[in-house]
């Protein structure tokens, strides 16, 4: 139903002003970003569009700006406000990291990356800089897209941690299939990493593998040990 057809009560801006935003169903929420539709297309069915083109909420979260901008209907005005809407709760998650120890908190971590890269529809590949408490220092996307584990050069993980002058990391990927099951690359890769990690008295902390259907932390399986 287009929204000039829904009682007044009922259209997404009054719904929200009279109930709250939490009553409100995802394309709903993104129809008051978006606030116009186009020649032909309501803004409920614009926001519904948008979402299912992406995956979802989480999806659209996790989406290059560039998708956004670039989605039929949306347009740079739009497409500025959906990604800047989105950037904020990026950085919300990123703040709910901030100040508190890591290292035994790996759903915190994965909730965090869960959000920012979960559902993207290729690999990405990462690192969380600590400091001497396992606080956050920085979060690293290094590489996107297919790769195999064993192209990736130590050197690339430990630069930024060396710049960041970090006393830990914890590694993180994303899984595009939904399955976060760690592979044996995977578990490879994490170990190769440690060892090198041990010569630069940068600890490996933990690898985290994120998927839509959650996580799994190598540390927690056994892979690094405890600390």
């Amino acid at each position: 139903m287009r929204v000039a057809e829904l009682p007044r009560a009922e259209r997404p801006r009054e719904k929200l002003l009279r109930v709250g935003p939490e009553a409100l169903s995802d394309a709903e929420l993104v129809a008051l970003l978006l606030r116009t539709g186009t020649a032909g297309t309501d803004v409920l069915a614009l926001a519904e569009k948008l979402l299912t083109d992406a995956g979802g909420l989480a999806g659209l979260a996790a989406a290059d700006r560039r998708m956004v901008l670039r989605a039929k209907g949306v347009g740079p005005a739009k497409g500025a406000v959906v990604a800047a809407a989105l950037e904020v709760g990026r950085r919300l998650a990123r703040l709910a990291l901030q100040g508190q120890p890591l290292l035994d908190r790996p759903e915190v971590v994965a909730e965090y990356l869960a959000r920012s890269y979960g559902s993207s529809r290729v690999e990405k590949f990462g690192t969380l800089t600590l400091d001497a408490r396992n606080r956050l220092l920085q979060v690293h996307e290094l590489h996107r897209g297919a790769r195999s584990h064993a192209d990736v050069e130590p050197s690339e993980v430990f630069n930024s941690a060396i710049l960041d002058n970090a006393h830990g990391l914890i590694v993180w990927h994303t899984h595009p299939s939904g399955d976060p099951a760690p592979s044996e690359d995977d578990v490879t890769l994490t170990r190769r990493l440690a060892d090198a990690g041990r010569l630069l008295n940068i600890a490996v902390l933990d690898h985290i593998v994120v998927g839509r259907s959650g996580f799994v932390s190598l540390r927690q399986r056994g892979v690094l040990p405890g600390r």
